[in-house]
C-alpha cells in the first residue's frame, strides 16, 4: 500500500533510492567507485547531489548526515572532502561513526537528511 503524501524516487524490493514526505527528503548513498576515501567520498558527493536534485533540493539544505567510516583513521582524509563539497556556512549537524559496510569495498556510507527547496 502507497501512501499519497510519500513520493519514493526509484524504489526497489528492499529500499528507495530517496524517499520524500512533508518537505524533508531522506536518502542514503554508497560509493559506485574509487578505492580510497577521498574517491569515495567524492562519489557519494556526486551521488547525492544527483539525488537531492531529483527530490527538489541541493547540498546547501542539507540538515544532518550520518557518516558511516570502515576506518576511523580516514576521518580526516573524509573531513577534507566532505569541508570542500559542503557550501560554505550550509554544514549539517552531523555525527561520524565506525562500522562494518555491507560490501568490503566501500570505505563509507552516508545516511542524509535535507529540506526540499
Amino acid at each position: 500500500m502507497t501512501a499519497p503524501d510519500i513520493q519514493r524516487i526509484a524504489p526497489q524490493p528492499s529500499w528507495s533510492d530517496a524517499v520524500v514526505h512533508n518537505g524533508t527528503v531522506y536518502f542514503v548513498e554508497v560509493p559506485e567507485s574509487g578505492t580510497d576515501i577521498t574517491t569515495q567520498a567524492q562519489a557519494v558527493f556526486a551521488q547525492a547531489e544527483r539525488t537531492l536534485a531529483l527530490a527538489g533540493s541541493h547540498s546547501g539544505r542539507l540538515l544532518i548526515a550520518t557518516i558511516y567510516l570502515k576506518h576511523m583513521a580516514d576521518r580526516a582524509a573524509f573531513n577534507a572532502a566532505w569541508q570542500a563539497w559542503l557550501p560554505a556556512g550550509c554544514a549539517p549537524a552531523r555525527v561520524c561513526v565506525s562500522a562494518e559496510m555491507a560490501s568490503p569495498d566501500y570505505l563509507l556510507e552516508i545516511a542524509f537528511t535535507a529540506a526540499v527547496a
